[in-house]
């Protein structure tokens, strides 16, 4: 493709979660604008929405810094590729003729009208078409083991939302019995998620109970224990077992004795801990920051520029036509918005099809109407 005719990138942020403040302007600065950010949300309990930023403004100023062009903007353009998390696009928002719409969906539902949509799990590659995966970015910022605590294991410590880790790791219990086995157990603060200085191992279980393989969740935690050069005990998720190529990768865990187990495996055994902290080194460099950097940039060039050129292609008719299937999908399926999503009901405006679209939806329906009376679904 002629770069000389490459449609402008942009990473949209409404205007009404534009920072009041300021915005970072490089990677390094950006962790220290999320510190400030988790001090402000303690006040107002608004946790939930600033991982949005971390896909949006993070990936933005990654790809500024390598020198892929692109830009950040508060507004929907005419025309170009636009990047946005889930909670910042509404419902019914539709794009233009002149439009690529990629909805980073995160741990989200799909946009009912976006042309691509990044995955965070390989796993959702299967259940959502026109779906690509792009692994999470790392923990900005990260502070590793620190050396000088050489052999000891004593630390061991979850980093994630209290409401992610099971019940059972969350009791006074819980906390006394490793003490009585000579570890200190600690959830890590939100503002420290960066620092694994002080930490020997990490454990992270969503659920003992195992409901489900969390199709839709990454594997930060263990790309973040590679990194920090600390052993990783994880719960039974299709993430983790997506990235496990050796029993070094990760020990996995689905009770409480089994977790226990690990921990004394762990203590006891010098070579395994060491073994386990050289894999993490060899498999983290997959998931360094420059190496997701490459992946974004061949996203656009191999898929989303491609696409750009073929949706501003087709016809009229083509492009009302994608409308309507997308239209005719959310009635089936029965979708609608959702109050969880900050901006699902904004733009009241153009939730409204176009003559030509009811059209082809009413087309759409009555094709395949047909078919199931003939037996050809």
């Amino acid at each position: 493709m002629n770069k000389n005719n490459l449609p402008t990138v942009y990473f949209y942020i409404p205007q009404t979660d534009w920072p009041t403040d300021y915005l970072p302007d490089s990677p390094d600065t950006y962790w220290s604008w999320m510190q400030s950010r988790y001090c402000l949300a303690k006040h107002n309990l608004t946790y939930q929405y600033l991982g949005r930023y971390n896909w949006t403004l993070q990936t933005y100023l990654h790809l500024k810094a390598a020198g892929f062009s692109c830009q950040l903007i508060d507004h929907l353009p005419s025309e170009g590729i636009v990047i946005a998390h889930r909670n910042f696009l509404p419902f019914y928002l539709r794009p233009s003729s002149q439009v690529l719409l990629v909805c980073i969906k995160a741990d989200y539902e799909t946009h009912p009208y976006a042309q691509l949509q990044i995955v965070q799990n390989i796993q959702e590659t299967k259940t959502f078409s026109n779906s690509y995966f792009i692994p999470y970015w790392p923990q900005p910022s990260l502070i590793p083991r620190d050396p000088k605590r050489g052999n000891r294991f004593e630390s061991i410590a979850y980093y994630g939302l209290p409401k992610n880790l099971a019940p059972e790791l969350q009791t006074l219990a819980w906390a006394e019995q490793l003490a009585s086995m000579g570890f200190q157990w600690r959830i890590v603060l939100r503002e420290n998620w960066n620092d694994y200085s002080q930490v020997d191992a990490v454990l992270a279980v969503r659920d003992f109970e195992q409901p489900t393989d969390y199709p839709w969740k990454p594997a930060s935690k263990l790309t973040n224990a590679w990194l920090a050069g600390v052993p990783a005990i994880l719960g039974r998720e299709s993430a983790y077992q997506t990235e496990r190529q050796s029993k070094l990768d990760y020990i996995e865990v689905s009770s409480l004795e089994e977790t226990l187990t690990a921990l004394k495996r762990l203590r006891d055994n010098l070579s395994l801990r060491q073994a386990m902290v050289k894999q993490g080194q060899q498999r983290g460099e997959s998931r360094s920051t420059d190496v997701l950097v490459q992946q974004w940039q061949q996203f656009f060039e191999d898929v989303a520029f491609p696409a750009w050129v073929r949706w501003c292609s087709s016809s009229r008719w083509s492009q009302k036509l994608y409308l309507a299937r997308c239209r005719l999908e959310i009635q089936e399926k029965h979708r609608r918005p959702l109050s969880q999503y900050a901006h699902d009901l904004d733009l009241d405006d153009i939730k409204h099809p176009t003559t030509e679209e009811q059209l082809a939806t009413w087309g759409l329906k009555l094709y395949k109407r047909s078919q199931q009376f003939f037996g050809l679904h």
